[in-house]
């Protein structure tokens, strides 16, 4: 068993070792400490931790063994197991040498646990208590130091408490990737810092506070909010990005304060990006929608030619919400959003849409990425299978540190330490850059003809060199089997070219697996559940011979969001009703959006928080938040379901998703046929394959990795055609970030300033040949539109085209684009 392998079986062979005069039995190589802690031998420890490397800092973890050459003391997170080992962990020396370590710890270790962040989960408190000495025999003058120092925007240092375990610094250079914060200075002067004028601007920091044993590293959301004792936990799933990460929830007076990362060996391994870890902070703000809106006047009273949104009470807003309904044909009714619900929501709102308003005119893609039956047709694997030791990953339009922060750090891991190699197929170049064997950049629009390349051992693509291509082709039809890691693409194309390269690469190579990595939370939860135009609950098919569990489904597949949009621009939608999404900031063509919600007749909006569409709804409901303020369910992008649960209650009269579904088909005369999560997931489980041999008590246990779905698929799937006009034209290729505009992003405190800003990134190439210098503001001028931003030369993107970062707040890279053209030709002019 490896330093990453806490849960690993122990193997036939293993390595018989004596502890406290009772044998084990070991795996070969473990770990003493770990084969201990295995058999309910606890070793104290600081610096070591399951899932890294050892370096045997702090010397607590000391023990008496004897390997037939006499005893002696060694720090058992450095040691492996040997055949015949005997171990004292109990020793009168052992103990002589675990009080000396924490009494030399306490020297300098100031007294102020009261007010530590740490007190009463404290590594250091509990150690003393148990292992260390009764007083201190040191009278002199502890250090001082300035504190607390802000080494990021999140987290704080106090030097004062830090006992050099070098946990975080391992964090931030063997986990992250990150090498933004080390030890100074040598001797009794030693200690943890960043480099100067460089903070630790680290996606995942938040971990290194969670970490860390002793108080010297805080988190600013959390700094001063309470104690251990005064949280409330529950075990559950984050909900922000798809792979569905555990986490543990604590709360306290009914509001979430802190989010820990849990250890699901094949999920996250304990690990959170800090956009998620303290998403929380959304779910906090005084800005929650706590009652219905509708139109009304400035004196407050709902009334229909009402300017603004005004407070008014569930009966009134769910007749309204009918009255609109009423009498409208299918097609006219337009459903955007969905991925943010749980499971269970999803499935209400689906069997509304498709049963009782009978309309297959619904998208939570919001046209981003590869569609829901393409996607859903692919064969699936599991983030430890693309992990696999030796295996082979192919990034294809994905940069998953940007967008699915644990699945980044999984992937880094396998190719740093176990001889994973990684292909990069990209717009422009990743995160996962620095990690790959071969990255290959092709020009916008030409992804798909990348992969059909690299079908035959003599294709070439524009941009890319043909023996990059002959080598990687090579390699994928050598392989018995590989992962490709499918992401979005770039959103300056039209989804049919990600689309099409994504079917073509399951057509040329029948070893691949996939595992789609789509944005927003649970996007594949929505898909199986029907939140897409063609599908049905379970992968199955909307269509004339689609199976009868539901009554009256439609007979034809409808409309994506862009085809909506443009229907609804032509004055084709009178109903629209947003799910927990905002189409005017997040759908690739904001014109398009505009001018589509602009013609709606009735706009009706489900959500948390108001954002810069529903700001514009004739009727808003308002949500519980999925994330801690309802049970329920969550399908990550293996396809994995994991428990959602309820920590805090929803303020206000806000509801559960699939409550607000159940009463507006009520108030249209139907019953959807339940009335709590119980009879929900029974009418799940009726309608859909998928789910039917699975128990919700399964999923929800708190002590497993949820239940992973296996079997039904769509039938395969045609690629589109996809057409490139021949163009000398830069052409635009926008990517995700991090950190953004988003609505929940906007409502937290600690992470609204966090977004860099969009700059227009151009190969180093064309940067000379236009003439322009480092940080040069540029004019980026579409058919569309334009925006004003910094250039920036990178040889990560490729030739003849020009990279800029979506949904910033100094830029709109949306204006931009127009959904009608397969890429978006720019020009770039420098502002003086």
């Amino acid at each position: 068993m490896t330093a990453t392998e806490p849960e690993a079986e122990v193997v036939a062979d293993g390595v018989p070792v004596t502890i406290d005069g009772v044998e084990i039995l070991a795996n070969k190589g473990e770990l003493l400490i770990a084969a201990a802690e295995r058999h309910g031998v606890y070793i104290p420890r600081f610096c070591y931790h399951p899932r890294m490397k050892p370096v045997g800092m702090c010397r607590m973890c000391l023990v008496e063994v004897d390997t037939g050459r006499g005893p002696g003391l060694q720090p058992s997170c450095m040691l492996p197991v040997s055949d015949g080992m005997t171990v004292l962990t109990e020793s009168d020396v052992t103990k002589k040498a675990q009080d000396g370590v924490l009494e030399f710890l306490l020297i300098n270790h100031p007294l102020d646990c009261p007010v530590c962040d740490k007190g009463g989960e404290c590594p250091l408190q509990d150690q003393t208590m148990a292992f260390g000495p009764g007083e201190s025999r040191f009278v002199e003058e502890k250090r001082h130091f300035k504190k607390p120092i802000p080494i990021s925007d999140i987290v704080y240092l106090d030097r004062e408490r830090c006992i050099l375990c070098d946990r975080c610094t391992r964090f931030a250079s063997e986990v992250a990737g990150d090498p933004l914060i080390h030890f100074q200075a040598r001797g009794n002067q030693t200690e943890v810092n960043t480099f100067p004028d460089e903070p630790f601007s680290s996606y995942f920091s938040g971990n290194t506070v969670q970490i860390c044993p002793v108080g010297a590293l805080t988190a600013k959301p959390y700094r001063f909010k309470a104690r251990p004792w005064d949280l409330s936990e529950i075990a559950s799933t984050a909900t922000l990005d798809a792979v569905g990460s555990r986490i543990t929830v604590q709360s306290s007076r009914n509001q979430v304060l802190r989010y820990l990362g849990v250890d699901s060996d094949p999920v996250n391994w304990g690990w959170l990006s800090d956009k998620e870890r303290f998403s929380f902070e959304a779910w906090n703000s005084d800005a929650r929608l706590t009652q219905p809106l509708l139109r009304g006047d400035s004196l407050g009273n709902p009334t229909d030619e009402g300017d603004q949104l005004v407070a008014g009470s569930w009966a009134l807003a769910l007749t309204k919400v009918a009255e609109a309904l009423d009498g409208v044909e299918p097609e006219r009714i337009a459903v955007f959003g969905g991925a943010r619900m749980t499971n269970e929501g999803q499935y209400a709102w689906a069997k509304l849409i498709k049963s009782v308003l009978r309309t297959d005119n619904v998208d939570a893609q919001l046209g981003d990425g590869a569609g829901g039956k393409a996607l859903l047709s692919l064969p699936r694997t599991t983030i430890d299978a693309a992990c696999t030791p030796g295996g082979t990953v192919v990034v294809l339009g994905a940069d998953p540190k940007e967008t699915h922060g644990s699945l980044f750090l999984r992937l880094r891991h396998a190719a740093e330490n176990d001889g994973a190699s990684i292909i990069e197929i990209a717009p422009r170049s990743s995160g996962l850059a620095p990690y790959a064997t071969s990255s290959l950049y092709p020009v916008p629009g030409e992804l798909d003809q990348l992969v059909d390349a690299l079908g035959d051992p003599f294709g070439d693509a524009a941009g890319v060199d043909g023996d990059d291509i002959a080598a990687v082709s090579e390699r994928l039809r050598n392989e018995e089997s590989f992962t490709v890691v499918v992401g979005s693409g770039s959103l300056g194309d039209s989804p049919a070219v990600i689309e099409r390269a994504v079917l073509r690469m399951a057509a040329l190579f029948p070893n691949a697996s996939f595992l789609p990595a789509l944005h927003r939370g649970n996007v594949m939860g929505a898909l199986d559940m029907g939140l897409a135009p063609g599908l049905l609950p379970g992968r199955q098919a909307v269509g004339p011979e689609a199976p009868g569990t539901w009554a009256n489904t439609p007979a034809m597949e409808g409309l994506d969001t862009t085809a909506m949009l443009h229907l609804a621009e032509e004055g084709g939608i009178d109903v629209a009703i947003l799910l927990g999404c905002d189409p005017l900031t997040d759908f690739p063509d904001a014109g398009l959006a505009e001018r589509g919600f602009n013609k709606v007749s009735h706009l009706v909006a489900v959500d948390s928080l108001l954002n810069f569409t529903s700001t514009g709804a004739d009727i808003v409901f308002p949500a519980a938040a999925s994330a801690t303020e309802v049970d329920g369910t969550f399908t990550n992008i293996e396809g994995r379901l994991s428990p959602i649960s309820r920590k805090v209650t929803p303020p206000g009269t806000a509801r559960a998703d699939w409550m607000i579904a159940v009463e507006i088909a009520a108030q249209l005369g139907v019953d959807l046929g339940f009335i709590d999560i119980d009879e929900l997931w029974a009418d799940l489980a009726a309608a859909s394959p998928l789910h039917s041999g699975v128990a919700l008590g399964d999923v929800m246990a708190a002590d497993t990795d949820g239940v992973l779905l296996t079997g039904t698929s769509i039938d395969s799937v045609e690629p589109p055609a996809v057409d490139v006009p021949n163009s000398s034209d830069l052409r635009l290729v926008v990517t995700r970030k991090m950190y953004d505009e988003g609505t929940i992003l906007t409502h937290c405190p600690s992470l609204n300033q966090l977004a860099a800003g969009a700059s227009a990134s151009v190969n180093p190439t064309h940067f000379s040949a236009l003439g322009f210098s480092e940080g040069d503001e540029v004019k980026v001028t579409s058919q569309s539109g334009s925006v004003t931003v910094p250039v920036i030369s990178d040889p990560g993107v490729p030739a003849g085209a020009v990279a800029i970062e979506f949904n910033q707040p100094n830029a709109s890279a949306a204006s931009l684009l127009d959904s009608a053209r397969t890429v978006t030709t720019v020009s770039l002019e420098r502002v003086s």
